[in-house]
């Protein structure tokens, strides 16, 4: 997770980005090590759809971020948590178990934002 917090990178990403945030208790977390083999081979297809992925390991985190993770984003602390932010900033996936790298992308390419970006010719 960038040093600036977890409020103020989800802020700056707003309309930049769809960000996953894989979220665990420690870094250690079975679920977040298959997350992270899931995702390892799917890199060009996140970068093709505007999606930046953080690891938030809540036992590293300041009490700021704790409180914001548990009340603005609903994560409890104590189990793996996967969530999907579109661009405009709000949930648009949650999930407690790994998501696979098609069910991630089916949600992502249905989404009316990514539907009008595939419209239009890539620069």
């Amino acid at each position: 997770m960038p040093a600036d917090g977890l409020a103020a990178t989800l802020n700056a990403s707003k309309w930049q980005q769809r960000v996953l945030l894989l979220c665990a208790p420690t870094a250690d977390n079975a679920e977040l090590r298959r997350q992270q083999q899931v995702l390892r081979p799917a890199k060009a297809e996140l970068v093709a759809r505007d999606v930046v992925v953080y690891e938030v390991i809540q036992n590293r985190l300041s009490a700021a971020d704790q409180r914001y993770l548990r009340q603005r984003l609903g994560v409890a602390s104590s189990s793996f948590t996967v969530l999907l932010l579109g661009k405009d900033g709000g949930v648009k996936r949650r999930e407690t178990q790994p998501l696979s790298a098609a069910q991630l992308f089916a949600t992502i390419d249905a989404m009316p934002m990514r539907q009008q970006e595939m419209r239009r010719p890539r620069k």
